[in-house]
This record gives structure tokens, C-alpha cells and sequence, in this order.
């Protein structure tokens, strides 16, 4: 009976394999030496690679503190901006009560109601007076 040709194969990928020998024994001290030069090799890149971590960590703590100033900055635009708006719309309010009080006043002349026009006149006069204080007190600040 023949043996199956697997099995010769099987064989010879066995013997295929280095034994170990005393030339393959004595190589493994001068890999240990090259293992230390390579380590320290390692090392040194490694120390490198840190240092230029920490200074792309410098990098990005000093971007997080200029978007936290500008940020910050907009922030108090933004305050400023609303104070302003709240001041037109106080503004705009004023205007229109004093049109208001105008057309009131011709209409109390036009209809010979004197005394009514009188009030309104004093009434407007206050608010005119009141826009003049804190106009002051807005320049004196």
C-alpha cells in the first residue's frame, strides 16, 4: 500500500523548520545589545514625541484662552447691544406718546376745549423736561 502524498509533504514542511543550532545561540546575546540600543533609541523618540505633546498642549491651551477672551468680548457686545436696543424701544415709545399728545392738543385747540389743551401742553412739557434730565445725566457719566 502507498502512503498518501500528504503525508511526505507534511514530513519535509517539518524539517523545514531552523533547529536550533550554537550559531543561532550565540546571535541572541547580540540582539539583547541592539535590543538596549534600540531601547534607548525608543526612549529618546519617545521623550521627543512628548515634549512636542506638551507643546501642542501649550498650542491649545493658548487657543481655549483666546476664544475664551473673544467669546468673553461678545458676550459683553452683546450686553451692550441689548442695553442700546432697550433704549431705542424706551425712545421710540416716548416719540409716540408725545405725537399722540401733539395731535390730542390740536384736536382740544380745533374744538375750543382750551383747558384740555392746557393739560396736554403741561404734560407734554413734563415729558420734554424728563428727556432733558437723564439726557444730562446720560453726557455727565
Amino acid at each position: 500500500m502507498e502512503m498518501a502524498p500528504f503525508s511526505m509533504r507534511a514530513r519535509l514542511h517539518k524539517n523545514h523548520k531552523m533547529p536550533i543550532t550554537k550559531k543561532r545561540l550565540k546571535l541572541q546575546p547580540k540582539r539583547r545589545k541592539n535590543g538596549m540600543k534600540g531601547m534607548q533609541e525608543r526612549f529618546e523618540r519617545l521623550k521627543i514625541e512628548m515634549e512636542e505633546i506638551s507643546e501642542e498642549q501649550r498650542g491649545i491651551r493658548e487657543g481655549q484662552r483666546q476664544v475664551r477672551e473673544k467669546f468673553e468680548a461678545i458676550e459683553s457686545e452683546c450686553e451692550q447691544l441689548k442695553k442700546e436696543t432697550k433704549f431705542i424701544i424706551q425712545q421710540s415709545a416716548r416719540t409716540q406718546i408725545k405725537v399722540v399728545l401733539m395731535f390730542k392738543i390740536l384736536k382740544a385747540r380745533d374744538e375750543s376745549d382750551f383747558s384740555t389743551a392746557a393739560n396736554l401742553t403741561q404734560l407734554l412739557g413734563q415729558i420734554v423736561a424728563r428727556e432733558k434730565e437723564e439726557r444730562q445725566a446720560l453726557s455727565d457719566a
